[in-house]
Parts: structure tokens; C-alpha cells; sequence
């Protein structure tokens, strides 16, 4: 069984590897947008495994709508990245 730091560690990886390739950029600039089916993404891009590796790294989320399936941000994984790296840089906020 993992440990609260290994989930976390393990969470930031899928995380990293997912916004490392271009095209999954891309697809979340999309997605910043507005939420679009996997249909209309597709328009742009091959996507399959792009949308499962986003997923399961937490950047999107989806929703089922009938026969179609529904992708948008989830901005909050992003946020805790940017967290990451300006403690990391040894950024302070002077509240």
C-alpha cells in the first residue's frame, strides 16, 4: 500500500507526463476554452490516448450525456503544479 508521499509523487508524474507531449497541450488550450465532446476534439486531432493519459493524470474530467461524453479542465491539478514550482523556486507570497 502507498503512502500519502508516494500517491503524491506518483500523482505529479502522470501529471508531468501528460502536459510533457505537445498535442496533449494543446487539447487542455482547447479545453480552456469550453468543454467539447470527444467528437468535436477529434476534428483536430487523434485523440484516444491522449484524452486517457489527460485523465488519468487529472487534468480533464468528462461527463456522459446520452451517447456522447463531454471533456473539460480540471484547472485545480494545474494550480497545484504551478504551487510546486514556485515553492520550488522559492517564491513567496507576502500576504
Amino acid at each position: 500500500m502507498l503512502n500519502d508521499n508516494e500517491v503524491i509523487k506518483m500523482a505529479m508524474q502522470n501529471t508531468l507526463h501528460a502536459l510533457a507531449d505537445p498535442t496533449r497541450r494543446e487539447i487542455l488550450n482547447l479545453l480552456k476554452q469550453s468543454r467539447m465532446s470527444a467528437g468535436d476534439i477529434v476534428k483536430y486531432f487523434s485523440i484516444s490516448r491522449h484524452l486517457s493519459v489527460l485523465k488519468e493524470a487529472g487534468l480533464i474530467r468528462d461527463e456522459r450525456e446520452g451517447k456522447f461524453i463531454y471533456y473539460e479542465l480540471n484547472a485545480t491539478v494545474l494550480e497545484e503544479i504551478m504551487l510546486w514550482i514556485s515553492e520550488l523556486k522559492g517564491d513567496t507570497k507576502n500576504d
